[in-house]
């Protein structure tokens, strides 16, 4: 037996002023999409921007539906609307807010699995990693440069 060790490195900022204007400007608009979201049932909000390499922002909120698995999470929202929308032209970065109805989230809210698959298709597609911010409400926000640091052990069209 072999020992397999995973590392990821993520960056921490403080806050949502600590970001690099570009990206605060990202989170901006992911924080409006929020505002948008339908989520009647889980008062989780989340919103998500998406910065294309052509400088288009494509932005999604979650939408609920009584029939929980029909709904979908914001980052899907987004990153299905950028491929139809924009299908050759590559995601820069992505930016990830949530905010919940029952109580103020202060840690950052990283996107759930099926939303990080969903990421990983669109970034082994292109060829290059997509930088994700994720935060909650309020409070620090952590950067990964890839999604490979999320889910580091994918599974793509290689293994089919």
């Amino acid at each position: 037996m072999k020992e397999i060790k995973i590392e990821s490195t993520l960056y921490l900022f403080e806050n949502i002023e600590e970001l690099p204007e570009k990206v605060n400007t990202l989170m901006q608009r992911a924080v409006k999409a929020r505002e948008k979201a339908y989520a009647p049932y889980s008062n989780f909000n989340v919103g998500t921007a998406i910065l294309l390499e052509n400088g288009e922002i494509v932005t999604g909120s979650n939408q609920e539906n009584a029939s929980y698995p029909s709904g979908l999470c914001a980052e899907r929202t987004a990153i299905y609307y950028a491929g139809s929308q924009f299908p050759n032209v590559k995601i820069i970065s992505m930016a990830v807010t949530a905010a919940s109805k029952k109580n103020k989230t202060i840690k950052p809210i990283p996107p759930c699995g099926a939303c990080r698959q969903a990421i990983a298709e669109y970034e082994i597609k292109q060829e290059t990693p997509i930088e994700i911010y994720f935060m909650g409400e309020i409070g620090p926000v952590t950067k990964s440069n890839s999604l490979a640091n999320l889910l580091p052990l994918s599974f793509d069209k290689s293994v089919l």
